[in-house]
C-alpha cells in the first residue's frame, strides 16, 4: 500500500523520529504523518491527537483506511493532555504558533521526566519557542530548514536540565542552522533582514531608538555575506 504524500515540511520532521520508537502527533489533523511513518517501517505505534472533533474523525477514516485501527489510537484532547498514558518516545507538535507549542510543553510536566524527542515545526516565532526551550533545560539536538510555500524551521530537543547561552541571531536562526549555513539560510536571513529594515524605518519615522535594529541588521548582513 502506498504511504500518503507528506508535505516537504512534514517529510522534514518525519526524518527526525527516532527507529522502533512510539510517537505521539499532536495536533494530527489527518494522522498522514503517523500513517506514512508507520507504513515507512520506522515506527512501532503512534497516537494521533487534535483539540477538535472534525480532524480526529479524519484522522480515525484515513488510519481506518490504512487498515492500522490496531497500531495508531487516536483521541481528542488539549495538547498534551493524556498523552503521557502513551509512554510516547517521540512527540510531534507541527503547524502551530511558536508561543502555542511552549505553552503545550509547559503543560506536560512528564516530558521532563523520560527521555522523550520532542520534534517542533513552529509556523512562527521560533525565536520565542527556542527560548523557552532554552530556558527550561530542553536541549536542541537537531535543527533544519526546508522550504515549501515558505521557509520553514524543524525544532528536535531532549530534556537535560541545562541551558546554553543565545543570542537573539541564534534564537532566530538556531545555532545549528547558521553552523550548516547554506542557500535557504541565506534567504531565510534575507527575509528577515527585511523585516528589520521595515521595524528600522517604522521606529525613525516615530522619533525611536533603533540602535538594537541597527545592531540586529550588520549581523544579518554578516550571515548573508558570509553563507
Amino acid at each position: 500500500m502506498n504511504s500518503p504524500k507528506l508535505s516537504e515540511r512534514l517529510l522534514a520532521a518525519a526524518d527526525l523520529a527516532r527507529e522502533g520508537s512510539f510517537v505521539a502527533d499532536v495536533g494530527t489533523d489527518h494522522a498522514y504523518l503517523p500513517i506514512y511513518l508507520f507504513l515507512q517501517g520506522k515506527i512501532r505505534g503512534a497516537v494521533a491527537s487534535d483539540i477538535n472533533e472534525g480532524p480526529v474523525q479524519r484522522a480515525k477514516i484515513n488510519i481506518r483506511s490504512y487498515g492500522l485501527d490496531k497500531k495508531i489510537s487516536v483521541i481528542r484532547t488539549d495538547g498534551l493532555h493524556r498523552i503521557d498514558i502513551f509512554f510516547p518516545d517521540d512527540i510531534f507538535i507541527c503547524g502551530m504558533g511558536g508561543e502555542l507549542i511552549a505553552r503545550i510543553i509547559s503543560d506536560a510536566e512528564w516530558t521532563r521526566e523520560r527521555r522523550t524527542r520532542l520534534i517542533l515545526q513552529p509556523m512562527t516565532h521560533a525565536d520565542k519557542l527556542r527560548d523557552y526551550l532554552n530556558r527550561e533545560g530542553y536541549t536542541i539536538v537537531g535543527e533544519r530548514l526546508v522550504k515549501e510555500d515558505k521557509i520553514y524551521q524543524i525544532i528536535c530537543a531532549e530534556y537535560t536540565g541545562r541551558s546554553e547561552n543565545y543570542s537573539d541571531i541564534e534564537l532566530i536562526f538556531g545555532k545549528q542552522n547558521l553552523c550548516a549555513g547554506g542557500n535557504l539560510l541565506r534567504e531565510y536571513a534575507e527575509f528577515v533582514r527585511s523585516v528589520f529594515i521595515t521595524r528600522r524605518d517604522g521606529k525613525r519615522a516615530a522619533g525611536a531608538d533603533i540602535s538594537y535594529e541597527e545592531n540586529m541588521l550588520r549581523e544579518l548582513d554578516k550571515i548573508i555575506t558570509n553563507t
